[in-house]
């Protein structure tokens, strides 16, 4: 399929995980895209899986407002914005330092708004852009340790249902995933992050009903597909909404 062809992305996190597969996938599907992080490394194997055409890298802190709107203000035309960047940090919430909270907050949460307040004038002007916002099963189900980073993502979920409305007559498609139990960069270092006395029995309410592989999580690539779908034309009832893919998890 060619859902894409002529049609312009963004996607940040796009070194690693959920963002490099939807990076990839949405190349695969004729898109022309930009895919930013941090992380340089990453970025390059993103690109070579892409191969040379319709692909460019750029390093981009989405928390850093002048370093965004210099990167994606410059970006027009733009159709699709997929906001995959974000952080993790876990620790007993009595535990968790201000300067973490405002990390996880800054990535995330400021992130998320930074990046799309400068991509809403080339997203509107084409009149039918669209932004996939990275929420998490988090925002709306309990997720212990993890205070910083469910509060990041349940703003992203309001964030988002507002600007689904407000844009809505420019022609703006704005919604959100809600990925859980997925193999990604986030949930490969998490278990290292936990307190030592975790109560694990706590995380049996996070487990997938749906098991694909031993581990008990899917693979990226599961996001990505759904983005795809939603993305394209094929999506086109679908915003001010947040799509849950877990696994039946949270069924």
């Amino acid at each position: 399929m060619n859902r894409f062809e002529g049609r312009r992305v963004l996607v940040t996190g796009a070194a690693s995980g959920i963002g490099q597969a939807t990076a990839i996938r949405l190349h695969q599907e004729g898109a022309d895209v930009i895919a930013a992080d941090v992380v340089t490394d990453g970025l390059a194997e993103t690109e070579k899986s892409c191969g040379t055409e319709r692909i460019r890298t750029v390093q981009l802190d989405v928390s850093n407002e002048a370093q965004v709107n210099e990167v994606v203000g410059a970006l027009d035309p733009l159709d699709v914005l997929v906001n995959a960047a974000g952080i993790l940090r876990a620790s007993h919430t009595h535990e968790t330092s201000l300067d973490v909270w405002n990390q996880v907050i800054g990535i995330n949460l400021t992130g998320t708004f930074l990046v799309c307040r400068a991509a809403l004038p080339a997203l509107c002007a084409g009149g039918r852009g669209v932004i996939c916002n990275f929420s998490s099963t988090s925002a709306r189900f309990a997720h212990p340790y993890m205070a910083a980073y469910a509060a990041s993502k349940g703003g992203i979920d309001a964030f988002t249902h507002t600007l689904a409305a407000e844009y809505a007559k420019s022609g703006l498609r704005a919604f959100n995933v809600q990925p859980g139990g997925i193999e990604s960069g986030i949930t490969e270092t998490t278990g290292g992050m936990l307190p030592t006395d975790t109560d694990w029995g706590l995380f049996a309410k996070t487990s997938p009903v749906l098991r694909p592989k031993a581990s008990g999580f899917a693979g990226p690539e599961t996001i990505a597909g759904v983005i795809a779908a939603l993305a394209s034309d094929d999506g086109a009832w679908v915003t001010g909404t947040d799509i849950r893919i877990d696994g039946g998890a949270h069924g």
